[in-house]
């Protein structure tokens, strides 16, 4: 049993939180985001902290990390009498604020997220406004032993339209010594009323040296083994996440990889047969984190093709073999133009609730009308 499963056993888990590894909440350092910790110390230390920070960026590079480290940070120097003297603001994991932060067992710790749906097993699609209500009781009462109260939404961009809306009025007229960190992948899907009230930490994918020593720590954590060349791929396939490193190194991620990549090395001709399998797979509603996977594989290994026409490098493994017949001047633009295509579609599907079997099938197909538009 790996560590985060014995953690799992008996605390509550983010509708999010990846299966076999430890919570964003249970994890003790944060890596590659030095800069945006720094930035929230400073305003903390000057005594002129904003009531709202917007944390913004790709997914699973650790920004619901980094918003529990601040969570424990406000706390843990709030009750001590003063807000971050000249140290740094981290807190140890034997600590007992870091124990009740990560154990949610923190009276002046509120999370907002996706609430878990007892007739259906499984978390809702959205945040609701009965969950952003909590706040109505939460900021009511008088914080434990005078100090801060730190609200986490996790994630702000899931919000409906209604709990954005009473979220907001928290926003507007904040009580003394209250803190929201948001966590938000897409700041585009957030109302601008929202955005206009917090300040922003924008955190960018992770370099290679940071990436490498988050998920080697993830790995080590959590009592994980993966192959050196399992892990040399999902970290070159991963756009600078731990998460999606993670994915390809212990799910089926790698296997994604290898049936779109199979699938490439086919085109113009393309099995109807398998994509129709695999659309029927990736349709239903419970693969929805693979069809997330799949899709971003798909998406990435296009960005890839692109940059590799436009500047010879980029490319991963095998896919120079077909690149190289693929991709010519003449279609440089469409593949661009397909990966847009794609992304819009991916996002009204979700955003919808549309066949989601339909999109695999349509992105394939669109790809196989372009690869047969290729000169031979």
């Amino acid at each position: 049993m790996s560590a985060a499963t014995k953690k799992s056993a008996s605390a509550v888990v983010e509708p999010d939180c990846l299966e076999g590894f430890s919570s964003p909440r249970d994890v003790d350092r944060v890596f590659g985001h030095d800069d945006a910790a720094t930035e929230f110390e400073e305003a903390l230390r000057s005594g002129r902290l904003h009531h709202a920070w917007l944390l913004v960026g790709p997914e699973g590079i650790g920004k619901a990390t980094l918003a529990y480290r601040l969570a424990r940070t406000v706390l843990a120097h709030a009750e001590a009498g003063d807000l971050l003297p000249g140290a740094p603001g981290d807190v140890a994991p034997d600590q007992p604020i870091f124990r009740k932060v990560a154990g949610l067992a923190h009276p002046n710790l509120l999370l907002i997220r996706r609430s878990w749906i007892e007739k259906t097993k499984r978390y809702s699609q959205v945040i609701s406004v009965d969950e952003v209500r909590r706040l109505r009781s939460f900021l009511g009462s008088t914080a434990g032993d005078g100090s801060w109260r730190v609200v986490i939404v996790d994630r702000a961009d899931q919000l409906n339209q209604n709990a954005a809306n009473a979220l907001l009025k928290a926003l507007e007229e904040p009580p003394p010594d209250t803190l929201f960190l948001l966590v938000s992948n897409a700041e585009g899907r957030l109302p601008v009323t929202i955005r206009s009230r917090t300040r922003m930490l924008r955190l960018s994918s992770l370099d290679e040296a940071a990436l490498i020593d988050a998920v080697d720590a993830a790995l080590t954590r959590d009592g994980i083994d993966a192959d050196e060349e399992t892990r040399r791929l999902a970290l070159a396939l991963s756009q600078g996440s731990v998460r999606r490193t993670l994915e390809l190194v212990t799910g089926e991620g790698i296997g994604l990889y290898n049936d779109i990549i199979a699938m490439f090395e086919g085109l113009p001709d393309l099995d109807g047969a398998k994509v129709q399998r695999q659309a029927e797979k990736l349709a239903s509603i419970n693969e929805t984190e693979h069809l997330e996977l799949y899709l971003t594989l798909l998406l990435g290994l296009i960005e890839r093709l692109v940059r590799y026409g436009a500047t010879g490098q980029g490319l991963v493994g095998s896919e120079p073999d077909f690149a190289r017949r693929l991709i010519t001047p003449e279609t440089l633009r469409a593949w661009a133009e397909s990966w847009e295509t794609i992304s819009a579609a991916r996002a009204e599907t979700m955003a919808l609730n549309l066949d989601r079997g339909l999109l695999v099938l349509n992105s394939w197909f669109g790809l196989q009308d372009l690869a047969s538009r290729t000169p031979s």
